[in-house]
């Protein structure tokens, strides 16, 4: 196995971090310099096919990376230890004679620093350590505004850029530099982390297709010839479909197939399971024709088990969505649809909350998934109705019914139209442990 790593990093510890990168033999190191900012991204475009992930020399051009939002392949940046600054300030201290309180620091956990000023029984002044990652220009503004207001008398950084800036302006700064064992504990993590998503990518995905032929006839063409043209008509186009996921097709019966191929391959083609394929050759498949199940598992037998799963889940929202079913017991859909949620009604707790109110797991996880994607506590029975795809009526007594159990408080009510009638407004609260604690007392 030859795994392809990117390494970013800047002109004094490029070559030296490449030098243990060698020495794992699982990987093919690609050395790339970069100055300024706006280097990584052109060197994340340029070189993005070469390579299998990402290793930055530190935080700075991981962060431009990763704000930068394009990256489908792992990133990982070599972090400073405690074991780099102890040595390094070892050197202030003793050699240049400066004292801990009067440095600014920049890259550096801030628990870790707060450990070390404890260790040393010196006060830990928060507004001297640099937070802000979003540009070198920052961490430099950083340092020279507490050195030029006498706050401190030297500087200490992690990156080379800011080190040579900061002294072009004058400031006295010293450098942290990596550990081996920093950049050892990195490439081991990245190793494992390939290691699994790549046995991640190789489990078995089986998507299963629920065709409506009807949709294609009319009153003229209601005939058996016509339908069996336009079975063979779909089954040539999930042929090509079966190819481009590098999958085999099988017929189960009118009107329904399935398709084996990998996790990995559908991954991509569906954007980690977010959107359905647009490809031209996918023809009916995205024209709203077809519902599809997707399942994931470690054999066939299960895979398509859950397959089965996603595609009565994909039937509640209505024909023509996509669902994706998880080895967690997770589901994810519709895809592509601004409704589409991620829910799991494995855990204890959702268990519990189904139980105490005698709602359906499903119907309890979705809402939690609907809670979190709002990103707020509160919901009308409209609201829920439009996430759940459901009457509102059956959505009031949903709401009802966990208001009973105290999973749920009516907290106001707010008039859509001005003839229109009020909606009450819910606060929603999981928090089970609450529940028993009012219903003991």
């Amino acid at each position: 196995m030859s795994i392809r790593v990117g390494l970013i990093g800047v002109e004094d510890n490029l070559s030296w971090i490449k030098s243990i990168v060698d020495e794992y033999p699982e990987f093919q190191c690609l050395p790339l310099l970069h100055y300024y900012d706006e280097d990584v991204i052109e060197l994340l475009k340029v070189h993005s096919h070469e390579v299998d992930l990402w290793l930055f020399s530190g935080i700075y051009p991981y962060t431009v990376a990763k704000e930068w939002g394009q990256i489908d392949k792992p990133m990982f940046y070599v972090p400073y230890t405690g074991t780099s600054l102890y040595r390094r300030l070892y050197q202030i201290l003793y050699r240049h004679q400066f004292e801990v309180d009067e440095l600014s620091f920049d890259a550096l956990a801030e628990a870790g620093l707060r450990q070390i000023f404890d260790e040393l029984a010196v006060p830990f002044h928060q507004n001297r350590l640099s937070k802000e990652y979003h540009s070198l220009e920052e961490v430099v503004d950083h340092h020279y505004h507490l050195w030029s207001s006498g706050q401190t008398k030297a500087a200490v950084t992690c990156a080379w850029q800011v080190q040579t800036e900061l002294e072009r302006l004058g400031v006295p700064v010293f450098r942290v530099t990596h550990t081996k064992s920093a950049v050892q504990s990195v490439l081991n993590m990245a190793l494992r982390t390939y290691e699994m998503l790549h046995f991640k990518n190789r489990q078995i995905a089986v998507q299963m297709f629920e065709f409506d032929y009807l949709s294609h006839l009319t009153k003229s063409t209601y005939a058996s010839d016509e339908i069996y043209n336009i079975e063979i008509n779909i089954t040539q186009r999930l042929l090509n479909y079966a190819k481009m996921v590098q999958g085999s097709l099988k017929s189960v019966g009118p009107g329904r197939f399935v398709i084996f191929t990998t996790r990995g391959a559908l991954s991509e083609i569906t954007r980690e399971f977010t959107v359905i394929p647009e490809a031209a050759e996918t023809g009916l498949i995205t024209q709203g024709l077809v519902t599809c199940g997707i399942g994931i598992g470690q054999s066939a037998y299960d895979a398509e088990i859950r397959a089965g799963n996603a595609m009565l889940h994909a039937l509640e929202h209505g024909k023509g969505n996509w669902m994706a079913a998880f080895e967690d017991k997770t589901f994810h859909g519709p895809l592509g649809k601004p409704e589409s949620i991620s829910y799991s009604y494995n855990s204890k707790e959702i268990k519990q909350v189904s139980e105490v109110t005698s709602l359906s797991p499903v119907t309890i996880s979705k809402i939690y998934a609907i809670i979190k994607k709002m990103d707020k506590d509160e919901i009308t029975a409209q609201e829920l109705a439009d996430q759940l795809r459901i009457l509102p009526r059956s959505a009031r007594r949903i709401l009802t019914q966990l208001e009973k159990k105290g999973f749920a408080k009516e907290v106001g009510e707010e008039t859509p139209h001005l003839r229109g009638r009020p909606r009450k407004i819910y606060r929603i609260d999981f928090k089970i442990s609450k529940v028993w604690q009012k219903n003991d007392i």
